[in-house]
């Protein structure tokens, strides 16, 4: 059991980070390909893949030169810092402070802009630069996600595993449905996510500095269940707050 959580939960939280950040990057490819054409989209979007696998060889073998405790360390506090990211949007879009991602909203948005510009003489280049840009900026939290949840425990493998199933799935699902995937509940996700992403934080910079958890691996379990009861009763506190604010919103 010991040996399955950390493999367990690394696979979850980059096929949860990564499934997010793979269905923004989709919206937009989908409306350069439907609005343009399919050309410039996957040719954007190719290049950007291209871009990525290249960072990842530059830098991956890197991480072999830095010493386990402070690569646990280092990696904790990011995790740290990019977990509390997610989770202060969610928490805001839970009680209604900020407006909830609408993927349908984004695709519209996409799609009036590159129709502005279907008689520039640029038009196919502008249309495969937007695929671009969105797929590697993405990417680049995909590819961070990836190596933070697998370097600190060498579970780079398997972090893999969790980004690419989360690529084909939203490929295929997009590609059967060619719409926006905006019934997906992103919010939810990118709250399960940053939950996550801080639990392992919390966890490896413990590591990183010594700490001897209670049950090795299993404390992630008590981390994660931990800081999810502080953030639920933070947004049932928000709520109470702010009752205008929290109208509409689900509970």
């Amino acid at each position: 059991m010991n040996g399955l959580t950390p493999i367990l939960s690394t696979v979850t939280a980059s096929f949860l980070a990564s499934f997010v950040e793979v269905v923004e990057a989709f919206t937009i490819v989908l409306a350069v390909g439907v609005t343009r054409s399919w050309r410039p989209a996957l040719i954007g979007a190719a290049l950007a893949l291209a871009v990525l696998a290249a960072l990842v060889l530059a830098f991956g073998p890197l991480l072999a030169l830095v010493p386990i405790t402070v690569l646990q360390f280092v990696v904790g506090v990011l995790l740290v810092l990019f977990g509390m990211r997610w989770l202060r949007k969610a928490i805001l879009r839970s009680v209604g402070v900020i407006a909830l991602h609408d993927e349908e909203a984004a695709f519209s948005k996409e799609t009036a802009a590159l129709q502005q510009q279907a008689n520039d003489r640029r038009a196919d280049y502008l249309a495969g630069l937007a695929a671009f840009k969105a797929v590697l900026l993405e990417g680049v939290e995909v590819v961070f996600i990836v190596i933070a949840v697998g370097a600190a425990h060498a579970q780079t493998f398997y972090a893999s595993l969790g980004a690419l199933a989360a690529f084909v799935l939203v490929t295929i699902i997009g590609l059967a449905v060619h719409r926006p995937l905006a019934r997906v509940p992103e919010n939810a996700l990118k709250f399960a996510v940053g939950l996550m992403l801080t639990s392992f934080g919390i966890f490896w910079t413990g590591e990183g500095l010594g700490a001897d958890w209670p049950g090795a691996d299993l404390a992630l379990l008590a981390i994660f269940a931990i800081i999810a009861v502080a953030c639920f009763a933070m947004v049932r506190w928000l709520r109470a707050s702010y009752p205008k604010a929290a109208q509409g919103v689900a509970p």
